[in-house]
């Protein structure tokens, strides 16, 4: 039976979000194309009609994870300063902490990225830079890439924030530092010291 492009572009679709929640979960390299197939619900036969590799189908999922967060993340924030206290605050939630499979690939997958091959870092970059530059048009609506630097370096300080706290075997103390990580951020952002003169 032959299927019609909407069908395969669905069933594709559908491959690269179980495999970016398996990349999260259990790493790109403790991820095979079976467990992958078996979590889309399609035999090993399938994988080949949509992607020429696992670097093929890992660069495509890291890009579609980024993507989804920003849409679902950066771009539905308030603008300004307020819509960075929300990414903040979304980003180093306990929630988020806890929910690894739905959760940021940057803090799932850095380490791994970093040994990937270059159309899967290119990936990464292109994708990581579209939420940075959603923070830095918040931080700087002016002059959004005057600021990249320091959105990244914020964004970079949360991802270690979200990997340390899910490491931590000490529930307490990893929410102690989540809640050290909003303040952290939120400093570097500008946003506290803004509070506090406000408020002097």
């Amino acid at each position: 039976m032959r299927y019609g492009t909407e069908h395969k572009q669905a069933t594709r679709q559908r491959i690269i979000e179980a495999a970016g929640r398996r990349f999260k979960r259990d790493g790109i390299d403790g991820s095979g194309i079976s467990a992958l197939m078996k979590d889309a619900g399609l035999t090993n036969g399938a994988f080949y009609t949509h992607f020429t590799s696992k670097d093929d189908l890992v660069a495509t999922a890291v890009a579609d994870q980024l993507q989804a967060q920003n849409a679902n993340i950066v771009a539905q924030a308030a603008p300004g300063r307020a819509g960075l206290e929300q990414i903040v605050r979304w980003y180093l939630s306990a929630q988020h902490r806890d929910s690894s499979d739905d959760g940021c690939p940057s803090a799932a997958l850095l380490d791994e990225i970093r040994r990937c091959k270059d159309p899967t870092k290119q990936a990464y970059t292109d994708g990581v830079l579209v939420v940075i530059d959603g923070i830095a048009a918040r931080l700087a609506p002016d002059d959004p890439p005057s600021v990249r630097t320091k959105a990244l370096s914020a964004y970079a300080m949360m991802a270690g924030t979200l990997q340390l706290s899910r490491a931590l075997a000490d529930s307490r103390l990893a929410d102690e530092l989540l809640e050290q990580g909003i303040h952290n951020a939120l400093a570097l952002l500008g946003i506290e010291h803004e509070r506090a003169r406000t408020s002097a």
